[in-house]
């Protein structure tokens, strides 16, 4: 029992230096380049936001529809308002819709956590187990929590990423999140769902399951964006809090194509050209212009088409074709 003493004691001295010393303090993520993490920090920028924001498409029928999430559907109320009331009733419902469609953020995979706080090799073979000290004071969050292992060779370390998620559950378990990986994320299992379309079901477990920045949420959600893309049924996930993530991750990685060909070929022109804004963003080296306006939408989709896109054939037949589609008189009937 004195070496698991000695281990207590040194954990209460140690705590202030270990919380200075965490490396999630310092910096929760990495990216494969300095370059890359960088872009994956315009996310929070004030004008991406804009525009995923509004490449999402709030449709109340599509945010209020009634989802697969296990929960007991709620009766159907109907009232009489009057239109005060009406008017404020439209006004809740909106910042409801706005609220449900908030999108989960966009990180740079974490780096794995190895501090060694110190060497004891006095405490070799004393236990065949190792000892898991958790600071469960009040104030603290999951982030900034400090969680010490002893191993059986006498290291005292700060816990990986993977012991800092398990003991978080035990003692602050979140709604949702399971104590182990469920199985649903695992290759063979995930195929099958994505063939199925399951795609908004799968991205809000991992939302539930994992923090933004774990390596397993970030290989989840490119999985499901790459086969979105794959499928380019993109209006599946149009209307949800997933789209905007989606089509950022396509712009980050330079593979906009299927999205602006859907676009096109939906009659979505202002989409498109949206979504070129935010590429133009995210790529500044990008030989397109920074923005466009209303009279210049098809000019810009050419231009992107014309310098940046890596299925030229494809999208310049999309682009012919809904250039067609605007000089057609059924097209200018309905304008």
């Amino acid at each position: 029992m004195l070496g698991l003493r000695r281990t207590l004691l040194f954990f209460r001295s140690v705590e202030a230096n270990a919380l200075q010393s965490f490396p999630c303090r310092q910096s929760a993520c990495s990216f494969s380049s300095i370059d890359g993490a960088e872009r994956t920090n315009l996310f929070f920028e004030e004008d991406v936001q804009s525009l995923l924001k509004k490449l999402t498409r709030k449709d109340m029928n599509k945010v209020f529809r009634k989802k697969k999430d296990g929960k007991r559907v709620k009766d159907t109320v109907y009232k009489f308002m009057t239109t005060t009331q009406l008017e404020e009733a439209v006004k809740d419902a909106e910042k409801k819709a706005d609220k449900l469609l908030q999108m989960p953020p966009v990180l740079s995979e974490r780096k794995e956590i190895d501090h060694v706080l110190v060497e004891d090799k006095k405490l070799v073979g004393l236990f065949k187990t190792k000892f898991v000290f958790t600071d469960i004071s009040l104030g603290k969050t999951d982030r900034n929590r400090t969680i010490a292992v002893r191993d059986e060779n006498g290291t005292l370390r700060l816990a990986n990423w993977e012991e800092r998620t398990r003991m978080n559950q035990i003692y602050f378990p979140r709604t949702a999140r399971e104590l182990w990986v469920p199985v649903m994320f695992q290759e063979e299992n995930l195929v099958p769902l994505l063939e199925k379309k399951e795609w908004e079901f799968v991205l809000d477990r991992a939302c539930a399951q994992f923090e933004p920045d774990d390596p397993e949420y970030i290989r989840v959600t490119r999985k499901v964006y790459e086969f979105v893309n794959s499928t380019g049924d993109f209006n599946t996930l149009r209307s949800t809090r997933h789209y905007g993530p989606l089509v950022f991750h396509l712009a980050l990685f330079n593979n906009l194509d299927a999205l602006l060909n859907e676009n096109l070929e939906t009659d979505r022109l202002e989409d498109a050209c949206w979504a070129i804004q935010l590429y133009k963003i995210l790529h500044p080296e990008a030989k397109i212009s920074s923005s466009f306006d209303q009279s210049s939408q098809l000019d810009y989709v050419k231009e992107f088409i014309d310098n940046c896109s890596n299925d030229k054939p494809k999208l310049e037949l999309a682009y012919k074709n809904f250039k067609h589609y605007l000089s057609s008189p059924r097209s200018a009937a309905v304008v």
